[in-house]
């Protein structure tokens, strides 16, 4: 593996990098950051060409990839990183021509109906039924946690359509509008205060057989795929990449509580937890820098992509505890004018809570890292 990277392409990042800084965050009655980056190309720049791409190399992709997570600037949409992949690899030429220009123009936008109540990590249990009823599927049933769902135009759809197949073998795969007669949304209020996931429930609701992606009662094998797409994007290591530093810059002006002390970055518990979260930072960066070399010599990464979205993750809960402890009781706060890091380190501690559980929870990849990668026995 050659991790260093090609003029061009360090090129190519300072040229994602000065668009970053003149566009993101959008200034009032600007088009949107991703529309502009549709009208660019780079959010579809890995698609083959015939697909509205421009066959940009994975080591592309990743350079484009990392500025964006690391500016925390949306780069990619679930349409363009996972759905309109999934459709590349199994898609019919109709379901192309339809869905494909539309995702690489930015103009749907799409949630994953993949989680119920009862069904989470053991997602293969599932029980949302789909009956056919001539060239229509009829499905009933609920999902949870459905992130964008009350923005949603379309749901890639998880439903048993055979309910007396072992479990894996009888799911399929569905691209459900989300206008459809009989198709509710109720968003959860998180406890950071905002509703970004939902619970979406179906009654009766029509869908065209025509709208299976892959073959009936193969569903699972598609959502795998989509699920790897899912998990092996840099952005869950480097997204918190910054609110590191900030947490690091702070932590070397501010005064120490403890008169033994002068700055807060003195302390040596809280020196040695950020140099370990610093150095894992970077293991983090060289495990995703590996899913994206595999792509790019048209290997498929499955435990390595599993491997990198949980330290990612946990990465980004132990900077959150480690922050909010440092910080003491002013830490809790979220706004005001002596809230330390303008309470990015409450709002950061908050959201990080639920990153072990999407895409799979750690115990999930954890075992996919064990039997695939490691070659150990299911317990």
């Amino acid at each position: 593996m050659d991790f260093r990277f090609s003029p061009e392409q360090e090129a190519f990042r300072g040229e994602v990098r000065a668009f970053i800084k003149d566009e993101w965050p959008p200034k009032p009655g600007d088009q949107s950051f991703t529309r502009k980056l549709a009208k660019k190309g780079w959010l579809t720049m890995s698609w083959p060409k015939e697909y509205g791409g421009q066959a940009a190399s994975h080591i592309q992709q990743l350079v484009y990839n990392e500025e964006m997570a690391y500016y925390q600037a949306p780069g990619q949409s679930m349409g363009t990183d996972r759905v309109g992949p999934t459709i590349i690899l199994f898609g019919t030429d109709e379901q192309k021509k339809e869905f494909l220009p539309r995702i690489a123009n930015d103009e749907l936008h799409w949630c994953q109906g993949f989680s119920e109540p009862g069904s989470g990590s053991d997602l293969a249990s599932l029980q949302t039924r789909a009956v056919r009823d001539g060239d229509n599927y009829v499905i009933n049933g609920q999902k949870i946690w459905t992130s964008g769902a009350q923005l949603a135009d379309y749901m890639i759809l998880l439903a048993r359509t055979d309910p007396d197949a072992p479990k894996h073998r009888g799911i399929s795969y569905f691209l459900l509008d989300m206008k459809s007669p009989g198709v509710s949304v109720r968003p959860l209020v998180q406890m950071t205060g905002q509703a970004g996931f939902n619970e979406v429930f179906f009654e009766d609701v029509r869908i065209p057989a025509s709208a299976i992606v892959g073959e009936v009662n193969r569903g699972w094998y598609v959502s795998t795929a989509t699920l790897d797409f899912e998990r092996s994007g840099i952005g869950r290591v480097i997204g918190g990449l910054r609110t590191y530093e900030a947490m690091l810059q702070y932590a070397k002006q501010a005064p120490s509580p403890s008169p033994k002390y002068r700055r807060l970055f003195d302390v040596p518990s809280l020196r040695h937890a950020l140099a370990d979260v610093g150095l894992s930072f970077s293991v983090g960066r060289l495990l995703s820098y590996r899913v994206a070399w595999m792509q790019s010599q048209n290997l498929v990464p499955n435990y390595e992509a599993s491997m990198a979205k949980t330290l990612g993750t946990e990465l980004h809960q132990r900077l959150a505890r480690i922050a909010i402890n440092a910080l003491g009781l002013q830490g809790q706060l979220r706004e005001g004018d002596f809230v330390p890091l303008h309470g990015e380190a409450a709002n950061f501690y908050l959201s990080t809570v639920s990153l072990t559980i999407a895409a799979g929870t750690s115990e999930i990849n954890r075992n996919i890292i064990a039997t695939r990668g490691l070659g150990l026995p299911r317990g």
